[in-house]
């Protein structure tokens, strides 16, 4: 029974990763019917722009109070990134045929996989981003894990945890009580019809993007204190896991993702510790249940309309 206990606080863990990234893919499918594959990258800069961040300003310290500056650090660099690719990759597309922005996406995928990876070495005294990187340990989010009688439970998966609340919260209040969340009902129930309405959809847009990078950005940084290292390639398996979430949840539904990064996260982990396989087949569990799901449930679990368009 303990185990049972101590894998479901693994999987809650895990799922509040998978949640705040699938969250953003889901905010951007509602504004504009789009899946963008390349959140997992967004994800990804998220974590280096943390780690950026330290290096250049506090490398060596480890003082708590570091956190925050490193998390605007890693929001800095997925937000730039996320609109930066809405304004020159998607916008252009926004009315081309429904193939071309996915194929675009995973362009951008790769794109930005090789970026960092060679943007790391050109700088001086930064390790290399051809293998896992260290990422920082700091005072009370890492260091001696706190035991719940037999359960043991990491800083960081406090950490994790707390953020999915804070974040989900806050985006609850953001769209249901300002003038921009409104927009952006609006928009995502019928854009044409919110355009003449006065709404300026090309922002609502934009916020859309910003939004999930936010998010993104905040999972980076939870990865990075969990796993103690980050890579250039670590946002591809996050990524396709989170759009599990999103799909099983019901995609364009934002409580939806919540609860399927949560359900995907302690299928994983129970499924780890006692299913067929254990832990080297963790990661074919993710698409076990995207397959099942897609063919039995395609709205998800809260209902919502499954992808009709890509």
């Amino acid at each position: 029974m303990d185990l049972f206990f101590q894998q479901l606080v693994n999987g809650l863990t895990l799922g509040s990763l998978y949640a705040l990234i699938a969250v953003g893919y889901t905010v951007v499918y509602g504004i504009v019917q789009l899946i963008n594959f390349a959140h997992g990258e967004v994800f990804m800069i998220g974590a280096f722009g943390a780690l950026t961040t330290y290096l250049l300003f506090f490398d060596g310290q480890t003082g708590v109070w570091i956190l925050p500056i490193m998390i605007i650090g890693a929001m800095i660099a997925s937000v730039g990134t996320a609109v930066l690719m809405e304004r020159i990759a998607y916008r252009p597309l926004r009315n081309a045929p429904r193939l071309a922005p996915l194929i675009t996406a995973i362009g951008i995928s790769v794109f930005l996989q090789e970026f960092i990876r060679l943007f790391y070495e050109k700088i001086p005294d930064f390790p290399s981003a051809k293998q896992r990187i260290p990422f920082p340990q700091l005072d009370v989010v890492s260091g001696t894990a706190v035991e719940v009688g037999s359960v043991t439970i990491q800083r960081s998966a406090i950490f994790t945890v707390a953020a999915l609340i804070i974040c989900s919260a806050l985006l609850w209040y953001f769209i249901t009580r300002t003038r921009l969340g409104r927009g952006m009902q609006a928009v995502s129930q019928d854009p044409d019809t919110a355009r003449l309405m006065g709404i300026n959809v090309d922002r609502i847009i934009v916020v859309a993007f910003a939004l999930g990078a936010v998010l993104a950005a905040v999972a980076g940084v939870s990865q990075g204190l969990q796993n103690n290292n980050i890579d250039f390639r670590m946002g591809f398996l996050a990524g396709l896991k989170a759009f599990t979430a999103a799909v099983l949840g019901g995609i364009g539904n934002i409580q939806g993702a919540v609860v399927g990064g949560l359900v995907l996260g302690v299928v994983e982990a129970m499924a780890t510790q006692f299913g067929l396989g254990g832990s080297t087949w963790k990661d074919v569990w993710a698409f076990v249940i995207l397959i099942l799901v897609l063919v039995f449930r395609p709205q998800g679990l809260l209902g919502a309309r499954v992808v009709d368009r890509a």
